[in-house]
């Protein structure tokens, strides 16, 4: 919940990236964040949202992803589903019920009700669609961005955020967003859930190569290529 004024609602630009930039190869460990949708239809959404240690997917075997304790697995590879569960067990940090409305503008409703991690683990376990990425968080100029990189049937996808307490306007983009996609109703997270990027990846990339770089024009002045060391 916003407490700025605006109440449940939220405000975010997004931006896809071709690769992960090196800014955030400074630090320390992400957070692994695994997303189970019990709805996903029509930009409504009810979710289930976990947070651990980028760690605990040490223990998680699959293609890319059982590698040795201390680091960071690629994110490329199926993910073994109950493997990834029984991770979890006694490491989330974070967890929280979500109902989600569509995207209007820039602007989605969310409301949250934060859960017992241990109650939160077992729902999941019992159904919804999963989203899991590693999220990367950063500062840049003078806004705060997460970067999403996506595991399993999403890699190689990887987002960029911004997110503020009101419009996301006036905002100096960095020079690794490649092009827009706030606007874009397949990259979000309840979507990717039931179609993932993996199965139109090709497809999208024509269209990139095809129309170029689009960065959308509602929100005052977009500043482009801010330096990622910025």
């Amino acid at each position: 919940m916003s407490d700025t004024g605006y109440g449940d609602f939220e405000f975010e630009r997004k931006f896809f990236v071709r690769e992960l930039p090196a800014v955030v190869r400074t630090e320390p460990e992400p957070a692994l964040i695994v997303q189970s949708y019990f709805l996903a239809a029509d930009g409504y959404a009810l979710r289930i949202r976990l947070e651990a240690p980028a760690g605990a997917m040490d223990e998680v075997p699959g293609p890319g992803l059982g590698t040795p304790a201390g680091t960071l697995p690629p994110a490329g590879g199926a993910v073994d589903t109950d493997a990834l569960l029984r991770a979890l067990e006694g490491a989330v940090t974070f967890c929280a019920l979500t109902a989600k409305g569509p995207y209007v503008g820039g602007t989605r409703y969310e409301a949250e009700r934060e859960l017992d991690p241990m109650v939160g683990l077992a729902m999941v376990r019992r159904g919804g669609a999963l989203v899991v990425k590693y999220r990367h968080s950063v500062w840049l100029g003078v806004d705060g961005w997460v970067i999403d990189e996506f595991l399993g049937d999403n890699a190689p996808l990887v987002v960029a955020e911004c997110e503020r307490g009101g419009p996301v306007t006036d905002l100096a983009i960095p020079d690794f967003c490649l092009t827009e996609v706030t606007d874009d109703p397949r990259f979000a997270n309840d979507a990717l859930a039931g179609s993932p990027y993996g199965r139109w990846r090709s497809a999208f990339e024509r269209e990139v190569d095809l129309t170029g770089p689009r960065f959308l024009q509602d929100f005052g002045h977009n500043q482009l290529g801010l330096p990622s060391d910025a």
